[in-house]
């Protein structure tokens, strides 16, 4: 590989800095560097930060391959800014052994976009009932530390005290999609008064706090790590504040849907808005934002979860749950949190690379914009606004709730491992 000198930019969105990448890794920070031999990005002004990490992303493959593949999902991927993603384990089949893991894990290795680490199913066929061959995903090529039935629940408290103690073994986590499956029975959409007036079942946020309660009780009578998936409701946020204030080892995602859009969407019964969890109320978006601020929730991650158009276009009743969301999220977080004055450009990297990286153990991620350091970088120009174009999108799906709507920021450039994957916004 040859230099590369990225000249000028806010690193970490702080004074101007050259960067100077030597094949894989950053050979030099400073001012004033010399571009001898190397290709000069001229970065003036825009934003400089570690590759994103996305702890939870559908890649659909093996088995959807008509949603996204593990292609096309790295290729979306690096186009909003990470390197690297894991991907969750209901495909078909559903990632529940070492074979299934290590295909995903292969894939990801071919497609050279971005790293994929696969998260393993926590029971076998995410049917709740037979934990999963933890150990042996682990000891994989995949070296899986991640485990979630995610789109199921682990309802079964006996089922998830054993998850729990098989991974403290190794330091894995489990990562609990927070559904009380009989408490959602017909569910639609946020239970409130949105949904009493248009007449759809309510999915009440006990559902979800029920859940997350029990499980930071058994993770604490284990001594075991949990990580609660894509948190939704301000009474969430009250239990996960008062279980790490015990003491308690549990980490909690937000998706930027849900630092965004309110359950009032649901209005229009366009189904591109149903989404699992589903959307909430305004009370319950300024609450998770305020608690991504002050790190009572952890992290952001996507749950980018692409479906073909007949599955989204259809009447609300019938259509899939679920929203694209790698190439929107750093500009969502950037309206909602950035621009809002409740998290700089450091803390972002914080939330979207460093704290993932270290809760999935996603070795060469997460790390500081220094020397020595794997060249792992996306470059941001946070003063761009445009409309969102799902016809621009390198995922195969279209389904975002952004459409048309104008959003801050654009990514320009991804570096994995120093190889350009994005340059000027265009794939490599």
């Amino acid at each position: 590989m040859s230099k590369i000198l990225i000249r000028g930019a806010k690193v970490l969105g702080g004074e101007a800095q050259d960067v100077l990448i030597d094949g894989e890794t950053i050979e030099a920070v400073g001012t004033g560097l010399s571009a001898e031999g190397a290709t000069v990005v001229e970065a003036g002004g825009k934003v400089l930060l570690p590759g994103l990490v996305d702890l939870h992303t559908h890649l659909r493959e093996p088995g959807r391959e008509d949603s996204e593949t593990v292609l096309t999902g790295t290729r979306a991927a690096a186009s909003g800014g990470y390197t690297a993603v894991f991907a969750m384990a209901n495909t078909f089949p559903v990632a529940d052994t070492a074979g299934v893991v290590e295909q995903v894990y292969r894939l990801g290795k071919e497609s050279g976009y971005c790293d994929v680490q696969p998260i393993g199913a926590v029971t076998v066929g995410l049917e709740g009932k037979k934990l999963a061959e933890l150990g042996a995903m682990h000891e994989s090529a995949a070296g899986v530390t991640v485990f979630s039935d995610d789109g199921k629940c682990v309802d079964d408290a006996v089922i998830m005290r054993r998850a729990l103690e098989y991974v403290k073994a190794f330091g894995g986590v489990v990562a609990q999609h927070a559904q009380e499956p009989r408490l959602t029975e017909g569910a639609q959409m946020n239970e409130g008064v949105v949904s009493a007036e248009l007449g759809l079942g309510g999915w009440p946020a006990v559902a979800e706090e029920s859940i997350i309660a029990r499980d930071v009780l058994l993770a604490e009578h284990v001594g075991s790590r949990v990580h609660i998936c894509h948190l939704s409701t301000a009474g969430s946020v009250e239990i996960v504040r008062w279980a790490k204030s015990r003491g308690i080892d549990v980490t909690a995602e937000v998706t930027p849907h849900h630092l965004l859009l309110t359950d009032e969407l649901v209005r229009s019964y366009n189904p591109v808005y149903k989404v699992n969890p589903p959307l909430r109320t305004e009370r319950d978006v300024m609450a998770l934002r305020e608690a991504l601020a002050d790190g009572t929730i952890d992290i952001v991650a996507t749950d980018h979860a692409p479906h073909p158009h007949e599955d989204k276009d259809c009447e609300w009743a019938a259509a899939a749950m679920g929203m694209v969301g790698l190439e929107t999220a750093l500009s969502v977080v950037q309206q909602t949190m950035v621009e809002t004055g409740l998290l700089t450009w450091e803390a972002v990297a914080d939330r979207m690379s460093f704290k993932p990286a270290k809760i999935g153990r996603a070795t060469g991620h997460g790390r500081p914009v220094s020397a020595g350091e794997p060249a792992n970088l996306v470059l941001v120009d946070a003063d761009y606004r445009g409309e969102v174009d799902p016809a621009r999108f390198a995922s195969r799906s279209r389904n975002t709730p952004y459409e048309g709507r104008e959003l801050p920021g654009r990514v320009t450039h991804t570096w994995l491992r120093g190889r350009p994957t994005l340059v000027d916004g265009n794939l490599a």
